[in-house]
């Protein structure tokens, strides 16, 4: 039987899903399950390495049950997953404690203190990547002053994807872009021993894991994950790039022409560019944005708002809650219906929402644990859609400060994740950034990025680019021009945003002085 089918694993923040697509580029088939994880009391927000595993591979056998012969058919199974945080294995391969997510914020204290260390410009310089709350490196911080029996019992310190690499080939490593982002230095694609002992972490270096590049290199299924998953013992199984890095491959950021920016604007907002050497990374003043190596040696430089989609989230809660207070039932979902139209019916006004609603602050284009969500320029003739434009505003005036810190704004914009499907965002984006924006016709754009990877490594493709012009030129959405118009009321709104941004952070340290006295 024919081999003609590529596996790919996403586990999200929100879902874990496994895609088939064939080597076309075609979605065949997804399997997805929620994912669990639990909040503390302290900021920190965990997660069961056990269960991710085993849900991980239950939506892999649930793909069998889809596609006929999946198993004689499999090509090749690659992984990726959400990015940062910490999951510790111990010399057995056993979880040493829950795995901590990118949301976990009880390191604040440990990311000031690298950011106001004397080391921290050495540590920007090589890794190209601000230091904040979620990474490793904070946490592994975190834990040599608060929990250092956590560490004496763990033997590696994995990321999500790696866990589960981990899990299906019993290889112990980490992928270029994750690892040199966080531990190394992004122009020798390695980690840098400068960098983790200006951090403090040379006590802890034992635990990172060799760097695999999934591109070239690939590990066999195990038997006993062949037999949980379904899948042949002994398929190459590929280590991805971390989620967001795939979901910009797959998303169609590999553009050498149009040289366009991707926005995913999902629970978090991700804006990138891709540049083609390290001469070409721009760093910024701020120490802020991620710099993630990536195939044919080339770059891509991130920006990204800790929180996007979720300050929506928070204002339609507050209009559900509203409602049930009067005897009134409705779901987000349904607020959310007819919520387009009623945005566009309005236009850009002096009212300003800065979306930092995450109680972990904010990481781009500016790192401040503190950070806080803010309406401005409030007055009576203000009503709850003009506060849900602003909302739209807000996301997009982020967007166009996390570009802007970046260098010129891209002569176009993809956009993917799940405010890709509004067209008000769609619209609105274009309007304050002043280029066109297009959507991908890609549902799974992190697992299409990871068999993109698969693709390359089993040469299917003979590179990168090959395979993203095979896989996503078909697939690029007509473009969204902007309204001249409009972007001239953004370019004076975005000032405004930029002048109130850079005179809060004195009022959210004193509100944060505040929360802390507070019972």
């Amino acid at each position: 039987m024919r081999q003609d089918l590529l596996i790919g694993i996403d586990a999200g923040t929100s879902v874990i899903k496994a895609v088939a697509f064939d080597t076309a580029g075609q979605q065949m088939a997804v399997a997805t399950r929620p994912n669990l994880y639990h909040t503390l009391d302290n900021g920190g927000v965990e997660q069961d390495m056990r269960r991710t595993w085993s849900d991980a591979a239950e939506v892999v056998a649930e793909l069998s049950e889809k596609i006929e012969n999946l198993a004689d058919r499999a090509v090749a199974l690659s992984v990726t997953g959400q990015g940062d945080g910490t999951w510790l294995a111990d010399a057995d391969g056993e979880p040493v404690h829950d795995g901590w997510l990118w949301l976990d914020a009880r390191a604040s204290t440990e990311a000031q203190q690298i950011a106001e260390s004397d080391g921290i410009d050495e540590i920007y310089r090589q890794t190209g990547t601000g230091v904040n709350v979620c990474q490793m490196r904070t946490h592994l911080r975190w834990m040599q002053r608060h929990a250092p029996e956590l560490l004496d019992q763990a033997e590696t310190a994995f990321h999500c994807k790696d866990w589960l690499y981990f899990c299906l080939t019993g290889v112990r490593a980490g992928d270029p872009s994750e690892s040199v982002f966080t531990f190394g230095d992004f122009r020798t694609r390695d980690y840098s021993d400068v960098v983790i002992e200006a951090m403090g972490l040379g006590g802890v270096r034992r635990l990172l894991p060799p760097i695999v590049d999934g591109s070239k290199d690939s590990h066999p299924l195990t038997a006993s994950a062949a037999r949980t998953t379904g899948l042949p013992q002994g398929l190459p199984v590929i280590l991805g790039y971390v989620d967001v890095a795939c979901s910009a491959l797959g998303a169609g950021i590999y553009d050498p022409e149009i040289r366009p920016g991707l926005t995913i604007l999902g629970s978090t907002g991700m804006h990138i560019i891709r540049v083609p050497s390290a001469d070409a990374v721009k760093l910024n003043a701020e120490r802020s944005g991620y710099t993630m190596t990536f195939p044919s040696s080339s770059y891509l430089q991130i920006q990204t708002n800790m929180v996007a989609t979720i300050n929506l989230d928070w204002w339609l809660e507050l209009g559900c809650d509203l409602l049930a207070s009067q005897g009134i039932s409705r779901t987000r979902r349904d607020l959310l219906d007819g919520l387009d139209e009623q945005v566009l019916a309005t236009k850009p006004r002096s009212l300003l929402f800065h979306p930092y609603i995450s109680h972990a602050g904010e990481r781009g284009p500016f790192t401040e644990p503190v950070a806080r969500a803010s309406f401005t320029g409030l007055d009576q003739k203000v009503r709850w859609i003009d506060m849900a434009r602003s909302i739209y505003d807000g996301l997009a005036l982020a967007t166009r400060d996390c570009y802007t810190a970046m260098g010129p704004i891209p002569p176009e914009i993809r956009l993917t994740g799940g405010a890709a499907r509004s067209l008000a965002m769609k619209k609105i984006l274009a309007d304050a950034l002043g280029v066109p924006v297009r959507g991908v016709d890609q549902a799974e754009a992190g697992a299409a990025g990871a068999v993109m990877l698969a693709a390359v490594q089993q040469g299917i493709y003979p590179d990168i680019a090959s395979c993203s012009e095979a896989w996503l030129t078909p697939r690029l959405q007509d473009s969204l021009p902007p309204d001249a118009s409009l972007t001239a009321s953004y370019n004076h709104l975005f000032k405004a945003y930029i002048d109130t941004r850079q005179a809060m952070p004195a009022i959210w340290r004193t509100q944060a002085q505040m929360r802390a006295a507070l019972p």
